[in-house]
């Protein structure tokens, strides 16, 4: 058997091994950016760990100079992280400017003075006292 020979055969079986690699990886990313968005930095952490381990797989196919799955997996986690941070931004201020509104409604002055008109039976006493709590 060649030397060509091995290596065909070793590219046959580590190319499809990086694209399970590089599918992983993916997927790996994807739940590190909803981890992100959601902060939960352990499951984040853990996402990004179990990725490592997947772009190395993705590593693999660069074998028989297929690098296509190294740099999809990269690309992957790079994007997924952009946008959770940018989601979680966009998430943080927009709750932050809800609690914001919402303590600005509950604080708004309330009047102090109020009109009480009271009304008698007989029709002599009909009379406007403002009350001043």
């Amino acid at each position: 058997m060649t030397t060509w020979r091995v290596a065909s055969d070793l590219a046959s079986v580590m190319v499809p091994i990086g694209i399970v690699g590089a599918v992983l990886a993916t997927v790996c990313a994807i739940v590190a950016a909803v981890a992100i968005i959601r902060g939960a930095e352990g499951l984040s952490g853990g996402a990004v760990a179990v990725w490592i381990v997947c772009a190395l797989t993705s590593f693999t196919a660069s074998f028989a100079n297929q690098w296509m799955p190294v740099i999809i997996s990269c690309a992957a986690l790079v994007a997924m992280l952009v946008i959770g941070g940018v989601v979680r931004l966009v998430v943080g201020a927009t709750a932050a400017g809800r609690a914001e509104r919402r303590r600005g409604r509950a604080e708004e002055p309330v009047s102090t003075t109020r009109s009480v008109s009271t009304v008698s039976t007989v029709p002599t006493n009909t009379a406007t006292v403002s009350v001043v709590a």
